[in-house]
């Protein structure tokens, strides 16, 4: 299993990452730290699973989540953020993201996001 992480703030990556290694020790995991980033990755590398914050520099994860869905409209997006405003979950819903979950994601929310929102 393939998955791309994106988020501007290292610590964030990291929180997301840490959770997946414990759920999914044997997954390829890919870093991006802008929406620009994340597309460039996702055309090249077509992961499995994106994890996308939506707050970041140079392409918002809004901007990411719409192209991405471009590319591929079965991709599954999990959108990680700490804006928690009904709005945006909202938004990300309607441009086709699986979920959205509040930062940050602990190993018991890592394990329910592969239980409820992840098709293998």
């Amino acid at each position: 299993m393939k998955i791309l992480v994106v988020d501007d703030s290292k610590i964030a990556r990291m929180s997301v990452i840490k959770s997946l290694k414990v759920v999914h020790p044997d997954a390829e995991l890919i870093q991006a730290t802008n929406g620009l980033e994340a597309v460039e990755y996702y055309k090249k590398e077509r992961p499995d699973v994106v994890f996308l914050d939506l707050t970041m520099p140079v392409m918002d994860g809004y901007e990411a989540l719409k192209r991405i869905k471009e590319i591929n409209k079965e991709a599954q997006v999990i959108v990680v953020s700490a804006d928690i405003q009904s709005e945006a979950k909202l938004r990300v819903l309607v441009a086709g993201a699986k979920n959205m979950y509040p930062k940050p994601i602990n190993v018991e929310i890592m394990v329910q996001i592969f239980e409820q929102d992840i098709l293998l």
